[in-house]
């Protein structure tokens, strides 16, 4: 059951979009490709503070962005260190949801990238005050997942740690075709010197009802998934697959008390 397909790709095994070491890094310390930012849209960030808190242990501050407006945002903290956003959100008919980013240097090029090979661009570039650039893109099978050119802000400042981010699984229908995709897409992260992924792509219906559109699910890591499920249930989450065990760890798909998606991963 949702089983990453590393290989997908080729040779060498790298399957996704987040690597480590020289060739994967900028200098701004995420390369084109590698996932660098996490947020999620919620209508009700007080609910949000206080859920993620208790699960996570997270604190939440303004972001690091003096005297610059971030309509409501908040970063939340592990140990001090930003690990994610709350935002609240502008439009009720929006989806409550986590968005992974992916870094891109250059943003307006990497948008114009993805359209090139048959992506959409659901909102273009713009700037996040003085920390830096966002945008919301689509691949060809329209999932959706942001772009982050980061200047003051480069991205996280803690991950692959418990309570921080870890992976990020794309459930896609046509498994060839998004490895093709991203493979093109974010080549470096994927195939340079010590890339290790920490994104991968499973079926859609390896975890979820074959119908479901395809989209990306932001995993943070846990020391006990089993524990970590329980807490969730009890703070008015629900489970929606799992735990299950995987190539890359012990997952378990789970909702918020607002109904945002994401994973918990026991590695």
């Amino acid at each position: 059951m949702a089983e990453n397909r590393a290989s997908g790709y080729g040779e060498g095994g790298a399957s996704g979009a987040g690597a480590h070491g020289e060739g994967a890094y900028g200098e701004s310390g995420y390369g084109e490709g590698v996932p660098c930012w996490v947020d999620a849209q919620l209508p009700d960030l007080d609910a949000g503070q206080r859920f993620y808190g208790e699960l996570f242990g997270w604190t939440f501050t303004e972001p690091d962005d003096p005297g610059m407006a971030h309509g409501g945002s908040l970063w939340a903290r592990k140990d001090g260190k930003a690990v994610a956003a709350l935002s609240p959100k502008s439009d009720g008919r929006m989806p409550t949801v986590w968005t992974v980013y992916f870094a891109a240097p250059d943003i307006r090029r990497t948008a114009g990238r993805i359209v090139a090979v048959g992506g959409q661009v659901v909102m273009a570039p713009f700037p996040v005050g003085r920390l830096g650039a966002a945008a919301l893109v689509t691949d060809p099978e329209g999932a959706v997942f942001g772009l982050w050119q980061g200047e003051r802000h480069p991205g996280f400042g803690a991950r692959h740690t418990p309570s921080t981010f870890v992976w990020a699984e794309l459930y896609a229908r046509d498994i060839d075709a998004v490895n093709s995709f991203y493979g093109g897409l974010f080549h470096e992260a994927l195939f340079g010197q010590g890339a290790r992924p920490d994104f991968g792509r499973a079926p859609v219906s390896d975890v979820f009802p074959a119908e479901m559109p395809p989209h990306f699910v932001v995993h943070f890591g846990v020391e006990d998934c089993a524990v970590a499920v329980r807490t969730v249930v009890r703070l008015g989450g629900r489970v929606q697959a799992g735990p299950f065990p995987t190539s890359y760890g012990v997952a378990a798909v789970v909702s918020d008390n607002q109904g945002a998606s994401f994973a918990l991963l026991q590695r």
